[in-house]
């Protein structure tokens, strides 16, 4: 159990000193930020496909009940980044950016027969983003104008550590739950100026931390439909629970003349909430070469509170509104294929995925409905094979992410995902002749 331990412990720090906003999406300054790929390099392959997915080498961690299918031998240790080009547009206009990020760092072992046990960090949600604009509010009797610039800034995100156990308590039927640490901190700002500095500025800064738990349970059932064809239904459960944290904003009135400055700070107990979130898939194994499955998800984000600053006949207030956000809606579906993952031929063992997924906006925008996702993505597991090992896998996927709203920024988001995934023979017992 030492290498576990220090298998966490190299996880712990490792994602406390690179994980960073990987986004630089104006979208990510609404609700809890933007919602990341909570996918190992396996799945996102396939787009993020996995409830009904049970892998014996893989960390499958969007489905706790999968923990029960690890090999008995062996010690999984999974780690992924990835590197993304944003493209922006709005307008005529466009715009590129670029970002890097640390995406997970798993494990996962056998504990006991048909029982499994995983335990990883992964990030929930990113913030990051900067941008402005000016408006022309006023043109004198000598046409000297009267501009105001409003510059959008954010940073911040939530992070999660979980422990995870999937039991298998019969033949074909698993059930399993993570239990996650939630933690992070939400920044945003809101600061206005005038080139005439006769006029005040009112600059807003909003702030939140979070501290509290996250509670995911699957179940996965799967039926042998001959020799060589099974199906598995997968399906997963995600608590909704307010947060336990006060949100806070400070509202800055100050005469750029004199330097005279007024803040009024607001605060909220307990405002803001993860929502509850169910989702359903099949998959289908043909004698571990062709696997084909479906997802959906449903995150109920419309029975959730969210802070919104307001002015009301004059009176500026700080309050939760239960209007801010819609029910999202994901649907993925994909594949993967494998000729022989024991043949001794190295191009028969390499494994090609596919997949693509539908989302609905979960996020409203002045009222308005946010963008849709649509998405694919296509990769491969090569395996490494060397004097040592010839089990892990080196994970590798593109995917092409495309926020579109007739209304709003489109964004079309190009990311190259590489994950190495160490499954070693830790607990195999030598025999001496």
């Amino acid at each position: 159990m030492k290498k576990v331990a220090g298998a966490l412990l190299l996880a712990a720090f490792t994602i406390s000193t690179f994980a960073q906003s990987g986004t630089n999406s104006p979208y990510s300054q609404y609700g809890l930020g933007l919602l990341s790929d909570q996918t190992s390099g396996f799945n996102r392959g396939m787009n993020g496909l996995g409830y009904g997915f049970r892998e014996n080498d893989q960390v499958n961690f969007i489905n706790p009940a999968s923990y029960s299918a690890f090999d008995s031998l062996t010690f999984v240790f999974d780690a992924g980044i990835s590197g993304q080009l944003t493209n922006f547009a709005e307008n005529g206009k466009k715009k590129n950016a670029k970002n890097a990020d640390l995406e997970y760092v798993v494990a996962g072992l056998r504990l006991a027969k048909h029982l499994g046990l995983s335990f990883g960090l992964v990030p929930f949600t990113n913030v990051g983003y900067n941008y402005a604009n000016t408006l022309t509010i006023n043109v004198d009797e000598n046409y000297a104008k009267t501009t105001a610039t409003n510059t959008y800034a954010g940073n911040g995100g939530l992070h999660q550590v979980y422990l995870g156990t999937g039991w298998a308590p019969f033949k074909g039927f698993s059930l399993g739950a993570n239990i996650s640490y939630l933690w992070g901190e939400l920044n945003r700002s809101v600061v206005n100026s005038y080139n005439d500095q006769s006029v005040n500025t009112v600059s807003k800064f909003y702030s939140a931390q979070v501290r509290n738990y996250k509670l995911d349970l699957g179940l996965q059932y799967t039926a042998q439909l001959s020799k060589k064809d099974q199906v598995t239904l997968g399906a997963v459960y995600s608590l909704g629970h307010k947060l336990g944290a006060d949100p806070t904003l400070d509202v800055i009135s100050r005469n750029p003349q004199t330097g005279v400055q007024d803040t009024t700070a607001y605060s909220i107990t307990n405002g803001l909430e993860l929502p509850t979130a169910i989702g359903g898939g099949l998959a289908w194994n043909h004698q571990n070469q062709l696997k084909l499955g479906v997802d959906y998800l449903l995150q109920q984000w419309s029975k959730t509170e969210s802070p919104v600053y307001s002015i009301a006949s004059g009176v500026p207030q700080y309050a939760l509104s239960k209007n801010e956000f819609n029910d999202r809606h994901r649907f993925t579906v994909g594949g993967e294929f494998c000729h022989d993952v024991n043949s001794r031929n190295f191009f028969k063992r390499i494994r090609y995925r596919l997949g693509a997924s539908y989302a609905t906006p979960y996020m409203k925008v002045n009222g308005v409905d946010g963008p849709k996702e649509i998405s694919v993505s296509a990769g491969f597991g090569i395996p490494i094979v060397n004097a040592y090992n010839n089990r892990s896998l080196l994970n590798i996927s593109a995917q092409w992410v495309r926020q579109d709203s007739k209304v709003f920024i489109t964004e079309n988001t190009f990311r190259i995902n590489i994950g190495l995934t160490f499954n070693e023979r830790w607990f195999a017992k030598w025999k001496v002749n």
